[in-house]
């Protein structure tokens, strides 16, 4: 499943938006040191960090709310459910949802809240928008710092700092263990 994620990935953001295929490539690469962690589930994992931002994709940004045009955009095209509901639900993406008004339709896809939907926030929120490690809370400085303080974006990560670290942590605890 990972090299075709890769293909659907490479060409929907490696020509258009190239800083944002830098970055999902590195989020990739966090899942990859995450096998221990995420054993049965590596190929699903790797494949979700590839895919989470895709629907960035100019052609898929119908919402403006690139999780949910993720989701939709891999349902579309028969990606498996687990893989779609993963994208849609990466990075506490509810909370954003409901900061949008978008709630609704993001509550077609399931949140699985679980090891796995951990470990993918953790590899987002350890990687740079270029797809260097990075510490997640130096991440998420970075994140409202970019957007400024009166935009959606900085809302939304100040609120879901906690629950977005709480995964982070658990995550390298599961690792630590592993």
């Amino acid at each position: 499943m990972y090299q075709w994620a890769f293909k659907v990935a490479e060409e929907k953001l490696s020509g258009s938006l190239p800083r944002r295929w830098s970055h999902v490539q590195g989020v990739a690469e966090r899942a990859q040191s995450l096998r221990s962690v995420s054993g049965e589930d590596a190929d699903l994992l790797e494949s979700a960090a590839i895919l989470h931002d895709v629907g960035y994709a100019p052609d898929l940004a119908t919402t403006g709310f690139h999780p949910l045009d993720g989701a939709v955009f891999l349902r579309q095209i028969d990606a498996p459910d687990r893989l779609v509901h993963l994208v849609a639900h990466h990075s506490y993406a509810a909370l954003e949802a409901e900061l949008r008004g978008l709630s609704a339709e993001l509550s077609e896809f399931v949140d699985e809240n679980g090891p796995l939907r951990d470990a993918l926030w953790y590899c987002d929120l350890n990687t740079t928008p270029d797809g260097e490690e990075v510490d997640a809370r130096e991440r998420i400085a970075e994140i409202k710092q970019r957007y400024g303080p009166d935009h959606l974006v900085t809302t939304f990560i100040t609120s879901a700092a906690p629950e977005l670290l709480a995964a982070v942590d658990r995550t390298r605890q599961r690792a630590e263990a592993s």
